[in-house]
């Protein structure tokens, strides 16, 4: 029963922040680099696809440049990885470069 309790309070949580991303009241990049409790098991494709107007493809393509995997989960990511994916979410130029240097596996 506190399996079943976790999880909902977990999924709520989850769909608040998304909610707030979609508003533009949370910064994606914010996100990832605080990664908040209700954010570590969520997949960063997840986290992405919850802004507006990005979708699949979007998701896809921006993740191919990195190079990171859609299923990798916000807490399995380092903090050199955290760094970078946020300094290519806010288009910093040098962010390229860096995002190169690691495996997002």
């Amino acid at each position: 029963m506190r399996a079943l309790a976790q999880a909902n309070r977990v999924r709520l949580a989850r769909a608040d922040l998304k909610r707030q991303v979609a508003e533009g009241e949370v910064d994606v990049a914010g996100v990832v680099l605080s990664c908040p409790w209700e954010a570590e098991s969520m997949t960063i494709a997840d986290l992405l696809m919850s802004q507006h107007r990005w979708g699949r493809t979007r998701c896809r393509r921006f993740l191919a440049s990195i190079p990171m995997l859609e299923t990798k989960t916000i807490g399995s990511m380092t903090e050199r990885q955290r760094n970078a994916l946020a300094a290519q979410l806010n288009g910093e130029p040098s962010a390229e470069r860096l995002s190169l240097q690691f495996v997002g596996t």
